[in-house]
């Protein structure tokens, strides 16, 4: 994993005062990004992951008895809650490596197609959690309101925290998808402003 190295493996640079220029100021933008966008995933892996409620509820009432059953709901349950524990797990792996490999993947030379490399995996996280969200938010609504057309009844209205913990963890996986957005925009332009300079650079005389 290490050959796919992230932005700023470069050393900051500093001006002649000393200081940091613009640029390497810049550098940190990522890093803080990625480590928002690494809490907010693995936030909404474990809050999913662990989210599970058991209740007794009542089924039907003959006279003055109720008859009663046991509600189990667990993530698993769900196939389209497993898959969003699993491409937010992904997610947190991905960016904690980056971190890493942004602090010291410059002691190993890591240059060339590497951002590009990044971005790519960026991208490719991106859509993965875009997935997840979008499913899971689907499953999170039906279980709320069911649906009259297929005689779907929800759940909600039996398993209150069950799907409160889920609405917490679709909202942490939702920021995390979106600070993975703008890390992806960046990644995008620094490639693009590099190339533009590289260009212009074999094209002087």
């Amino acid at each position: 994993m290490l050959i796919m190295a992230s932005e700023g493996v470069e050393r900051p640079e500093v001006g002649s005062d000393g200081e940091p220029t613009p640029s390497s100021r810049v550098d940190w933008v990522v890093p803080l990004l990625r480590l928002l966008a690494f809490l907010a995933t693995l936030a909404a892996t474990l809050v999913m992951a662990l989210n599970k409620e058991t209740k007794n509820v009542v089924v039907a009432t003959f006279g003055t008895t109720s008859i009663k059953a046991t509600v189990k709901a667990r993530f698993q349950h769900t196939p389209a809650f497993v898959f969003f524990v699993i491409v937010n797990g992904n997610a947190s792996v991905h960016n904690l490596l980056m971190l890493v490999v942004n602090f010291i993947g410059y002691k190993f030379g890591l240059k060339g197609r590497a951002p590009l490399a990044i971005a790519i995996l960026d991208l490719m996280n991106v859509a993965l959690v875009s997935g997840g969200e979008s499913a899971a938010v689907f499953m999170g609504q039906l279980g709320r309101d069911g649906n009259s057309h297929a005689r779907w009844n929800k759940i909600c209205d039996k398993v209150e925290s069950f799907c409160d913990r889920g609405r917490v963890a679709m909202i942490a996986s939702l920021v995390g998808l979106l600070l993975m957005i703008i890390i992806t925009i960046i990644s995008i332009i620094r490639l693009s402003n590099k190339n533009k300079k590289l260009v212009s650079s074999t094209n002087v005389p």
